[in-house]
């Protein structure tokens, strides 16, 4: 099958072809022809399958194909609602990539920057709105943008964003748009909380599934290290110089975790650059730039910080500290092995780590390798202390504040002592330009 059999417009297939590729990724294949034929959608794939173009690409054909002005102005037709901020700067550039030769146009909006540009090129007229929730409420309180004529509804990682409480911003938006719309919802997982809200927000959806539950990349290479939690950052060091790791992506659970461990990665000797919901919006923009470009070796990241990262061929994730919540694990790995690459994930476990990684084996179902490097064995007399910042057992946390350990919002995430901080509207991703991404590697 190509690109060219699926019925697409010819512009759009224009802008597929520069890039290079002619075949659609397995989503792809499956989710186009339904959105083309106008049903709603309740897709779910691994990261790095071509989610992104899945749902984009017949959504802009679709719009091509009839143009509704109003009164003479551009209504927004289409919605995209995405949890993070970068995640929302990524779905924009692909939506502006394949709609370079269409008379089409599209906006992205987020919080942490100014809302007044925002609302005038709102009033200049959009077609398609890429939004996280909390800043999409923001302008219709403003009465900056109109929801009542929307076409078509994109719910993109909506695990996730049931993860970090958005799922009331959703009900109030979704109380906006109007009854008769398409509805394409895109899941890294199908969990309980998701077929709940396909009951209830789809009408007789089609489903599309191109990877088992909650299963990780078979291209990704996994292995577990049990080291002292006070040698992690020894043992890394030592790993990156000894294997000339060049791109490293590694994962802690809390920011200041994070901006520790990239100020003693630089007195190592290597470059490291800190990404977190605390770091100003041109502080993440550079970090995650510099870690792209080579200019820096490694990028340190929470979970929320790294939400639709989407760099191709990245060849390591290492997982510094384990995440509490094991379906965690298998987005964190998700960012190598993407499309065709392989890669490498490694994790760092201290004797406090031992139930964490129960909990990602049972997930996984299987055991992770083993890798022991003489030197770096555990003191068997150190004894397993209670996990900081976030508790180990359940997601049930009440609807509190961004969670310390990952910069999340709200409700059903395992919540550390900070839980009364102020929540932020938009999650605690950086917000980027990334370039353009192939059909193929897109989330």
């Amino acid at each position: 099958m190509t690109f060219d059999s699926l019925g697409l417009h010819a512009e759009i297939l224009r802008a597929v072809n520069e890039q290079g590729y002619t075949t659609p990724t397995p989503i792809q294949q499956q989710a186009i022809p339904i959105v083309l034929a106008g049903d709603d959608l309740l897709a779910s794939a691994q990261t790095g399958t071509g989610k992104t173009a899945g749902f984009t690409l017949p959504l802009l054909h679709r719009l091509a194909a009839s143009e509704k002005p109003i009164n003479g102005r551009r209504p927004v037709r289409a919605l995209i609602l995405t949890p993070t901020r970068e995640l929302a700067a990524q779905v924009g550039e692909n939506v502006q990539s394949y709609s370079r030769y269409l008379k089409l146009r599209s906006l992205v909006v987020f919080g942490g920057v100014s809302i007044n540009p925002q609302m005038m090129k709102l009033r200049g007229g959009v077609d398609v709105l890429v939004a996280t929730p909390g800043r999409l409420l923001d302008l219709v309180q403003q009465n900056a943008v109109q929801l009542s004529n929307i076409e078509i509804l994109v719910l993109d990682e909506a695990d996730r964003m049931l993860d970090m409480g958005f799922i009331h911003d959703i009900r109030r938006i979704l109380a906006k748009l109007p009854t008769r719309r398409q509805n394409l919802l895109f899941s890294a997982t199908f969990s309980d909380e998701i077929k709940a809200l396909a009951e209830k927000l789809l009408d007789r959806p089609k489903l599309v599934e191109v990877a088992r539950r909650n299963t990780a990349s078979e291209q990704v290479s996994q292995q577990v290290h049990f080291v002292d939690k006070k040698r992690k950052r020894e043992l890394l060091s030592y790993l990156i110089g000894k294997e000339n790791w060049q791109q490293v992506l590694v994962f802690t659970r809390t920011k200041h975790g994070a901006n520790h461990l990239a100020e003693q990665l630089n007195k190592d000797g290597i470059t490291a650059a800190a990404i977190h919901g605390n770091k100003s919006q041109g502080a993440r923009t550079r970090a995650l730039e510099h870690f792209k470009t080579g200019e820096v070796r490694v990028l340190v990241a929470t979970d929320i910080a790294a939400r639709g990262i989407d760099i191709e061929e990245l060849p390591h994730v290492v997982n510094y500290e384990l995440p509490n919540v094991a379906e965690d694990y298998v987005h964190r790995i998700g960012r190598t092995g993407r499309a065709a690459a392989s890669g490498s994930a490694l994790s760092l476990v201290c004797v406090d780590e031992h139930k964490l990684l129960r909990d990602i084996e049972k997930l996984l179902k299987k055991e992770i390798p083993r890798l022991a490097i003489p030197g770096y064995e555990p003191d068997p007399s150190i004894k397993a202390e209670p996990i900081q910042n976030g508790r180990q057992g359940g997601r049930g946390a009440g609807r509190g504040g961004r969670s310390e350990h990952n910069g999340s919002r709200g409700q059903g995430r395992p919540q550390g002592q900070n839980s009364s901080r102020p929540r932020t509207r938009d999650g605690a991703s950086a917000s980027t330009k990334p370039a353009a991404k192939k059909p193929q590697g897109n989330r």
